[in-house]
């Protein structure tokens, strides 16, 4: 009930982001029975970005993908509460959404902004698993759109992060006959040693251990991404008899 009241205030007053939040915060009034979990979010001595303004930023970036293709998704808002609760505990989490919504009212929210913030003081490993939880949102209701698409290639752009590694990610989520070799970040005419030397890169590059000074969820986003490393390197070598 406290869902779909918000949500329609939220349309009317703030539009989609509004919507969204409305949508969200009243998912967690209306499933207070949720098990509180506390997870500690840090980025390392070299990071100066408070836990808070992350949780803050990621909702930001995710609320954009949502509504990205125009159709706000039950699935994708689930996804994102569910999330949040399992990352953050419910109350924290709750809170989170009722200052975005406070935000939000005061100003748009701006992509470019966010990233580059973002950019300048988290990991690079940090903001390719933002990445992977933005197209993992996109997917939860089983299809990721082209407008999805593009909106997360624009995130990745004012995130720094390299095509290539844009290309690996978005690979992980549509299943054709090239995807385990965009997965590698090679082309399907590498030689056997240029598969094993691709595996071995990309194994260190998405390695769990990277993602230590994140979350338990962000963690889990980073040992999803090194297992589909793993399978495309699989896949390539048993279509080869390598």
């Amino acid at each position: 009930m406290y869902r779909w009241v918000l949500a329609i205030i939220g349309f009317f007053v703030y539009r989609f982001p509004g919507a969204i939040v409305g949508f969200l915060i009243g998912s967690f009034l209306d499933n207070m029975s949720v098990k509180s979990k506390t997870f500690k979010t840090s980025f390392g001595p070299s990071q100066s970005v408070s836990p808070e303004d992350f949780e803050l930023h990621l909702l930001s970036l995710a609320s954009l993908v949502i509504k990205a293709d125009g159709n706000v998704s039950q699935t994708e808002l689930d996804y994102v509460r569910q999330y949040f609760v399992q990352a953050y505990g419910r109350e924290r989490a709750n809170a989170t959404f009722r200052l975005f919504n406070e935000v939000i009212k005061k100003r748009e929210i701006s992509a470019q902004n966010i990233c580059n913030l973002l950019r300048q003081r988290t990991k690079y490993e940090s903001r390719l698993q933002i990445l992977h939880f933005l197209f993992s949102i996109a997917n939860a209701d089983g299809r990721v759109s082209e407008p999805e698409v593009a909106e997360i290639n624009r995130i990745a752009g004012f995130l720094g992060v390299f095509s290539r590694d844009f290309e690996s990610i978005k690979a992980m989520f549509f299943k054709n006959p090239d995807s385990a070799y965009r997965i590698l970040e090679i082309d399907r005419s590498a030689t056997d040693a240029q598969v094993k030397n691709a595996y071995r890169e990309m194994a260190k590059k998405y390695h769990p251990d990277k993602l230590q000074h994140l979350d338990e969820a962000h963690r889990k986003g980073g040992e999803e991404k090194f297992k589909k490393v793993q399978e495309a390197y699989e896949q390539i070598k048993k279509e080869r008899g390598i």
